[in-house]
């Protein structure tokens, strides 16, 4: 089963929200339905946007990528970002 890192971003690109989940398509679908909701970071920023994912097979190692990138600063972020995708296009799943 495969495991994903995923950052999103709002519209605005000023926010971002670094996860992990077994379905990138379903997850997405979820932060757009719960867009606006101010019970998820996520949903309180609008951040619903795919900007950037990493995919694993092993559960173990993507948890550690989710809290080494976490604990970045939002300039290493944007390199990251940039490094795949830089005109932070939204990404489909």
């Amino acid at each position: 089963m495969p495991y994903y890192v995923y950052i999103t971003t709002n519209p605005a690109k000023t926010v971002l929200y670094i996860g992990i989940t077994n379905s990138l398509a379903s997850r997405m679908a979820q932060h757009y339905a719960n867009r606006g909701s101010d019970q998820t970071f996520a949903g309180r920023y609008f951040c619903y946007n795919l900007v950037h994912f990493e995919e694993y097979t092993d559960s173990k190692a993507a948890i550690a990528r989710e809290k080494e990138l976490k604990g970045w600063t939002r300039a290493k972020k944007e390199v990251l970002i940039a490094t795949g995708n830089p005109a932070w296009d939204f990404l489909e799943t």
